[in-house]
């Protein structure tokens, strides 16, 4: 699948704006709770809803088939979790749930999942809300920022706490490694 034209370049605009918008320069990291909470979106661990073994039991039946989902429950907005996540997939799970929020998608396909039918979003807002999530962790900016002092994925993950494989995503598909070395 590919975005739609001009996708990439608005998600990295609207990375930046918010950043502004909560008074953030464009290159500066942020907490993907810290923004969800800017945006008035709630973010719950599901072992706060439930008890964990059941977490562990669906993880059993079926490997990352839960690692977050939103609900719209009394008019406010809740990102619920999986607690089983490490620090950077959560924080790249909340980021593409945030994402779906301010892409305004809406559930549509049903799955199955051991038994139990979830209701998701078509495949092409799913890549659209990792594609932006990823963005909202790691924008252009941000990753200029860092290639510029020599950082490369690995410390980027670190640095920023989100996963190595969303680390090397963004520094491999947004073109600032050729960018900064014809500025070399």
């Amino acid at each position: 699948m590919t975005l739609p034209r001009g996708f990439k370049a608005n998600a990295e605009r609207e990375a930046v704006r918010l950043r502004n918008e909560m008074g953030l320069p464009p290159n500066a990291p942020i907490s993907i709770h810290v923004l969800a909470e800017h945006l008035g979106i709630a973010v719950v661990s599901g072992e706060q809803l439930g008890a964990l073994e059941a977490l562990e039991e669906l993880e059993r039946m079926q490997a990352y088939a839960f690692s977050a989902a939103t609900f719209h429950v009394k008019g406010k907005n809740y990102v619920v979790t999986n607690p089983l996540r490490t620090a950077g997939r959560l924080a790249s799970d909340v980021a593409h749930e945030v994402a779906h929020l301010l892409l305004r998608h809406e559930l549509t396909e049903i799955r199955e999942v051991g038994g139990i039918p979830f209701r998701t979003c078509m495949p092409e807002q799913e890549e659209q809300a990792t594609a932006m999530g990823g963005t909202l962790l790691l924008p252009r900016p941000l990753l200029m920022t860092a290639v510029s002092r020599g950082m490369n994925p690995s410390q980027i993950a670190d640095a920023y706490g989100v996963t190595n494989e969303m680390a090397r995503f963004r520094y491999n598909t947004t073109g600032v490694v050729k960018q900064l070395s014809r500025r070399g």
